[in-house]
């Protein structure tokens, strides 16, 4: 992605991403100065469907350090800019067993903060393993052909 603000690495731990969608969101001055200075998690972060509308709930976005007393409020609501199209596409899809929407990354696009989203299905245990079973294996592979550069 271009130009990455802030990631949610744990997301790719905890679900399998069967979808990205990428939202705009909704944001006030200092909130993206305060990105801009790499300032916010969202590894709590999580996205729900209210009303016909895309909420981004949980995310930290830190104070601005030059802000005044209009500040922003830490872990307000956010809402996510997406067609009405997508919207209801995912709320059905997360009414499935298991689904759930979850934010992946803030970044910037034209100078514009976006949202990527992601429709995942949790992992078991088994399936937690495996993952880091494959990695490790993919990473061993890459110091072999390394050392044979």
């Amino acid at each position: 992605m271009s130009n990455e603000l802030v990631s949610n690495r744990k997301a790719y731990h905890q679900y399998h991403i069967l979808e990205t969608f990428e939202a705009g969101i909704v944001l006030l001055g200092t909130e993206i100065k305060s990105l801009r200075a790499h300032g916010g998690s969202l590894q709590e972060a999580y996205v729900r469907i209210i009303k016909q509308e895309a909420w981004l709930i949980g995310a930290h976005i830190a104070p601005y350090r030059f802000g005044s007393i209009h500040n922003h409020e830490e872990r307000r609501d956010r809402k996510l800019l997406l067609h009405s199209r997508e919207i209801e596409k995912l709320d059905a899809r997360v009414r499935e067993k298991g689904m759930t929407l979850v934010p992946l990354a803030l970044y910037l696009k034209k100078g514009r903060v976006k949202v990527s989203v992601g429709l995942a299905k949790g992992k078991q245990l088994h399936d937690k393993r495996q993952s880091l079973i494959e990695k490790e294996r993919r990473r061993e592979i890459d110091r072999a052909m390394k050392r044979f550069q």
